[in-house]
């Protein structure tokens, strides 16, 4: 009597159709959602948060000065989504800063209430939400910046992608800076809530040296996830995707 072979999971069947276990199709179903659809979400959700922010916000200049990142990077990674498509932790904390940078421009860094709260619970003498923005703003391109290294250079994880990482996030700190200087110079008063320096004459030296404390805290904490999440992309970038030039090892 000739005994028949189980059959395994995956196998093709004389129809053609591919058969696959309930565990396989759902983590085809989440690879789906996550590469594809989580975007999205992030997206309508960052568009509907700024229609929100400016709705009459505390001052509409400086909603405008705060939110231009937002309406600079938008475009760009929507512009960018098929042929270079980031990670979803990138694309997680970028909208976690947009909504910093949403949350300041509607209310002004001074102002926010997020700051009042932490200046009653620590005994603060100022609003230190700009502290935040200023700490977001070193932690999240360090993750951007380590992820479009990674992809586009030789560069492979270790000391000198670590310093590279942190020499461009403390550049954009420092161009930031100039550019509040700027604004200041040339609208006068009508920048001083978009400075927000609440008197500090050390306000520039703090701010720089969030930056760079919130980028050292990025690399420490979050480098691991991003190597498991960009080999999963690499393995399959998808149809017209740019391929990486380094690997992860």
């Amino acid at each position: 009597m000739i005994q028949r072979r189980p059959q395994r999971a995956n196998a093709v069947r004389p129809c053609g159709i591919v058969t696959m276990t309930g565990r396989a199709a759902a983590a085809a179903d989440w690879g789906d959602f996550v590469n594809r659809r989580y975007p999205q979400a992030l997206l309508a959700c960052v568009v509907m948060a700024l229609i929100i922010s400016g709705i009459r916000p505390h001052d509409r200049f400086t909603w405008v000065l705060e939110v231009a990142p937002i309406l600079i990077g938008l475009p760009i990674l929507i512009a960018t989504y098929r042929r270079f498509p980031l990670t979803p932790l990138s694309y997680t904390l970028l909208a976690v800063h947009a909504g910093i940078l949403m949350l300041g421009g509607h209310y002004t860094y001074a102002e926010v209430p997020l700051g009042f709260w932490i200046e009653a619970w620590f005994g603060f003498a100022r609003n230190h939400y700009d502290r935040i923005g200023h700490l977001a703003q070193g932690f999240i391109p360090a993750v951007i910046a380590r992820e479009i290294l990674l992809r586009t250079s030789p560069l492979r994880p270790g000391k000198w992608l670590a310093f590279l990482v942190l020499s461009v996030c403390m550049t954009i700190s420092a161009w930031y800076e100039l550019l509040e200087w700027l604004a200041a110079v040339l609208t006068g008063t009508a920048a001083t809530a978009f400075l927000g320096t609440q008197g500090d004459v050390w306000d520039t030296q703090w701010d720089m040296l969030m930056a760079g404390i919130g980028a050292i805290l990025a690399l420490a904490t979050l480098s691991g996830i991003q190597d498991r999440q960009l080999s999963r992309l690499w393995s399959d970038p998808g149809p017209g995707r740019t391929a990486p030039r380094s690997t992860i090892r």
